[in-house]
């Protein structure tokens, strides 16, 4: 998938840009798709890359005019080239995206991963797959 090509949708029942708006980040479709569905199901919309890569893309990373507004980004952990926990550091060390809340996603329990990941500033670190219960959580986090 090209950033041109980013999936982007919104659930039926939302007002445009009233919509939280969350950047899903995942190599895996299947896992992209979950995410999507959960998020769509609770009224956000949902833009969806396959890289960190591609997400910094996406967000016109360095650019100060950037038209792309997140509320959140959702990133796997473990992705090749670059990894979530990389992506977390670019954004949090960008003057234009540092204020974008990151939540990461793994599907391995590793106590120190996940200490690394929070210290290094996500808002959470949550293990998949992920479950309606934690869409809920995310809310507070969202950037308004």
């Amino acid at each position: 998938m090209s950033v041109t090509q980013a999936s982007s949708t919104m659930s039926n029942n939302e007002c445009g840009s009233d919509a939280l708006h969350i950047l899903a980040v995942d190599d895996s479709s299947f896992e992209l798709k979950l995410v999507e569905r959960l998020l769509k199901k609770s009224s956000y919309k949902v833009t969806t890359v396959d890289s960190g890569k591609r997400a910094l893309e996406w967000l016109g990373e360095g650019k100060e005019n950037s038209n792309k507004k997140v509320n959140m980004i959702i990133t796997d952990y473990c992705m090749p080239e670059m990894t979530g926990y990389d992506l977390l550091k670019r954004v949090k060390e960008s003057s234009t995206l540092r204020e974008i809340p990151v939540v990461i996603l793994s599907s391995e329990d590793v106590p120190t991963r996940i200490s690394r990941c929070l210290e290094e500033g996500a808002e959470e670190f949550l293990l998949k797959p992920l479950r309606k219960s934690d869409i809920s959580r995310l809310h507070s986090h969202m950037m308004r």
